[in-house]
């Protein structure tokens, strides 16, 4: 059975052609600037072949009648025909609380997917269009709707309410989500298997460009980082992380800037872009505080430190760990940020070893000495084949 997956924005498609016979990926490819000019199809082969198709897609539907296009290429392609294609699997943002678990896609899924679109004001949109556009394209194919938020829906009341009048929490549905589940979800069972230990006690620190923090005992999200919409929680790429709101008014009366604006402020001018004043790219930051840039340190030391505030707050809630976890862009590449969160942490039982962290590795890693209590661990996380799974169980 191949599964393709698709994790669609407002002007761009990503996919994956993942054979399920072995997990494979056969195909992978971006559309992007769906809705403008100069829209253009870039899909590359597991072999190394490349499709690029130079065409305006004003809609989702133009691009996903590309998408087939480049993989049925009779050369580059990796189809011969769109009958080998069992399923489709959706990346969606946003359930709200009707949803607690991925769906097989009807009308019903899609209409309670546009209720729930303020929610996510600039990716459901798109994601919306794109189911639409694909179940037109792809007639008769079954399709399943993955949610970035559902893996976080076992939070207890108490860990994703806000402390605001109840009846406006009940009226209007301002409580903590959470994003990143999928990957949240992948980690968690890989770490389970990987540990012997389904019910294990984890934190797991999905650290990128957006980064978030989940708590997880039993398999289940017991408490995670990110709120009512990504912008809470860790310092980040672009975004601020947890602020006073009180300090967000005052700057926003100090710049001169609407509300709508100050939101955009901390989510695309803050974090460790706003701090060095250069790059919001760890790399960078990492290169320029080697040769002594002080704003970059500060960016990079703040990140870390914010890390283990929630670790150790974590570990609070799940009652003891059995698992440190790192994954993402950052989490799983970054030796210096996994350092300086866990520099310090032997009290609950982690002990780092600094040799193992400085070296590459594959699949999972241990960080932690062997005599550590807790495992100390190195898990890259793999959203898309999350999505091909969860697809094939709901289609199967």
């Amino acid at each position: 059975m191949k599964i393709l997956v698709l994790n669609a924005g407002s002007s761009s498609l990503k996919y994956q052609l993942i054979d399920m016979a072995d997990e494979s990926v056969v195909v992978k490819g971006l559309c992007e600037r769906i809705t403008a000019t100069g829209s253009m199809l870039t899909q590359k082969t597991a072999d190394g072949r490349q499709v690029v198709i130079k065409q305006d897609m004003p809609t989702h539907k133009e691009a996903m009648e590309l998408v087939l296009k480049a993989m049925l290429d009779p050369v580059n392609g990796g189809l011969k025909s769109v009958d080998e294609i069992g399923a489709v699997g959706h990346r969606v943002l946003h359930s709200g609380e009707d949803f607690h678990g991925s769906v097989v896609i009807d009308d019903e899924v899609i209409a309670i997917c546009e209720k729930n679109a303020e929610l996510g004001p600039l990716h459901m949109p798109g994601n919306i269009a794109c189911i639409k556009s694909c179940r037109e394209v792809m007639k008769g194919v079954p399709m399943v709707a993955v949610f970035d938020t559902t893996f976080h829906s076992t939070m207890p009341q108490k860990a994703f309410m806000y402390g605001i009048p109840y009846d406006v929490y009940d009226k209007y549905k301002i409580r903590k989500y959470g994003f990143h589940g999928t990957s949240h979800k992948f980690v968690s069972e890989e770490v389970g298997k990987y540990l012997g230990n389904k019910n294990a006690k984890m934190v797991i620190c999905h650290l990128g460009n957006g980064s978030s923090i989940s708590a997880v005992k039993d398999g289940k999200c017991q408490d995670t980082s990110m709120g009512f919409t990504p912008l809470e929680g860790l310092v980040m790429g672009t975004r601020s992380g947890d602020i006073d709101p009180a300090a967000v008014e005052f700057m926003r009366a100090k710049l001169g800037l609407t509300a709508e604006e100050v939101v955009n402020y901390l989510n695309k001018k803050c974090g460790m872009l706003g701090i060095s004043e250069f790059s919001s790219d760890c790399r960078d930051l990492t290169a320029a505080a080697e040769e002594g840039n002080e704003k970059a340190k500060l960016a990079l030391e703040m990140v870390a430190y914010r890390v283990k505030k929630y670790v150790g707050s974590y570990i609070a809630v799940l009652g003891g760990v059995d698992a440190i976890v790192f994954t993402g862009g950052i989490g799983e590449h970054s030796p210096l940020i996994r350092g300086l969160v866990m520099e310090g942490m032997e009290y609950c039982g982690a002990k780092f070893d600094a040799d193992k962290n400085e070296k590459e590795g594959s699949g999972i890693v241990e960080l932690n000495t062997a005599d550590s209590k807790v495992k100390i661990l190195i898990c890259p996380t793999n959203e898309e084949l999350s999505i091909a799974r969860e697809t094939k169980t709901l289609t199967e």
